[in-house]
């Protein structure tokens, strides 16, 4: 009897979160499109300039009108590009220099002060920087992805690495261990939930890296796009450009979510 209650009210219990999800996720749609039924009515009305703030409309004819002449998937797949490379070179440098870090502490006690200091100079004053030693070239604009958050990563990973059981850390000596075994059998494994997180906030931090990049050094890219369209005055153009770089944002960090649970279910099978 008692474990047919517990089913009946496990079972209550699920649906009362399947309901909640299914609120929340109505809910957050209907506010996004509340927010553009009234920018389209305030832009048709006059309550504001369509020429300053444009309309979702005119942004929706502005973006069918660049999928027509495929302009839109060049910008876009600049983007895309330059800030995966650079992802993917701020998780690989980090890891490595964590590594090192965690395998000298004198060497870490050496450069704790300069990856502060780096991690807190603002990334925008190094871009001019870049682009006189590097030139006006993708590669400039990977670096600048990559110069946002490779300091802040290497710090975070190195915190998570001393955060291990000392226990177990003891264990692994006891038996005679390396410090390479250590590294590979308790430290890594360890920090696998740590470095997931790292990524989802890496994966922003590049792509805003690679977006101040292309404001300076790029002919092509969403960057480049806001950048000329402001100059311009096409202000449709900017917009879009804005709505595709929040779109994209979204997708690359869901991508680095599911990467998350696909970790956790392995896990747990």
């Amino acid at each position: 009897m008692e474990v047919n209650e517990m089913s009946v009210k496990q079972q209550e219990f699920l649906k009362g979160r399947q309901k909640h999800r299914i609120i929340v996720s109505v809910f957050r749609v209907l506010i996004l499109l509340l927010f553009f039924i009234l920018w389209e009515i305030s832009s048709a009305t006059g309550l504001i300039d369509s020429f300053i703030f444009s309309s979702p409309s005119k942004i929706v004819r502005c973006f069918w009108n660049m999928v027509c002449d495929r302009s839109i998937f060049l910008h876009v797949g600049v983007t895309v590009y330059e800030t995966i490379v650079s992802f993917l070179l701020v998780i690989f440098i980090a890891l490595l220099c964590a590594v090192l870090l965690w395998f000298s502490p004198k060497l870490s006690e050496i450069m704790e002060p300069y990856l502060v200091v780096l991690n807190s100079l603002p990334k925008s004053a190094l871009a001019p920087l870049l682009i006189v030693w590097l030139g006006a070239t993708q590669t400039t604009i990977i670096v600048s992805g990559m110069s946002v958050a490779i300091f802040g990563s290497i710090l975070s990973l190195y915190t998570s690495f001393h955060t291990v059981d000392q226990e177990k850390i003891k264990l692994i000596y006891t038996l005679h261990g390396t410090k390479f075994h250590t590294l590979t059998k308790v430290v890594i494994p360890h920090s696998i939930p740590a470095i997931i997180s790292n990524m989802k906030v890496n994966i922003g931090l590049c792509l805003v890296g690679v977006i101040i990049g292309e404001f300076l050094a790029a002919r092509n890219g969403l960057g480049y796009l806001i950048i000329y369209s402001s100059q311009v005055f096409k202000l449709d153009w900017l917009l879009m450009a804005i709505v595709l770089l929040c779109i994209l944002a979204m997708f690359l960090y869901a991508c680095i979510n599911l990467l998350e649970k696909l970790y956790l279910g392995k896990r747990h099978s």
